[in-house]
């Protein structure tokens, strides 16, 4: 997709935050869209990644080495910032709190999954309703489809990675059956996509 059609896809919306869901496959995906950002991005990127229990405390050192963005680890009670890329911690819930900070649960999963992409993602809609992006990856399960759903349902722009170049389509299918987003994406187009929203400034 060209400049111009994303652009005509981000007319006329002012973002305050960005929240990635995505399971199998998504370290990769993460690296391909998300370098190109630079200190100054002007939104917070709030991401969930499901990866192998023991693996997810070494997401911030990883993508810390590789981006621009600050890379934290959210924690319960603090507000996003700017600039940052939060990855929710090993084994809890994270969601958005209406006075806009960060909070940590351990309800049971959702979908086999804590953290579940979908807790975040519905809590955020709620918050930022049309205010917010949110990108659905790569994964093997149905976590972040009604997620995703929310966010559309708010207001916010949806985009989800096309399935025929996902590593594992499952997630992205069932995103697009449960309710067809704004945007389906190669990774390249989404990488493109946050760049041009730097010019969406709340």
């Amino acid at each position: 997709m060209d400049d111009a059609l994303l652009a005509q896809a981000l007319a006329g919306r002012r973002f305050a935050a960005i929240v990635i869901g995505a399971s199998a496959g998504g370290v990769n995906a993460l690296i391909d869209i998300l370098p190109g950002l630079p200190r100054e991005f002007p939104y917070p990127v709030v991401t969930v990644l499901h990866v192998m229990r023991g693996r997810q405390n070494q997401l911030v050192d990883v993508f810390g080495q590789r981006l621009a963005l600050r890379v934290e680890e959210a924690a319960d009670k603090a507000a996003p910032r700017p600039g940052t890329l939060y990855f929710a911690p090993a084994d809890y819930h994270l969601s958005i709190e209406r006075d806009g900070v960060f909070s940590l649960s351990l309800e049971p999963p959702v979908h086999f999954a804590r953290p579940a992409i979908d807790i975040t993602m519905e809590s955020a809609a709620d918050v930022y309703g049309p205010e917010l992006m949110g990108i659905l990856l790569t994964g093997a399960n149905h976590d972040g489809a009604a997620g995703l759903a929310a966010v559309g349902a708010a207001g916010g722009l949806t985009v989800v990675q096309d399935p025929a170049e996902a590593q594992v389509s499952v997630m992205p299918n069932e995103a697009i059956r449960l309710r067809a987003p704004d945007l389906v994406l190669p990774l390249r187009d989404i990488r493109r996509l946050l760049q041009l929203s730097m010019e969406n400034l709340k």
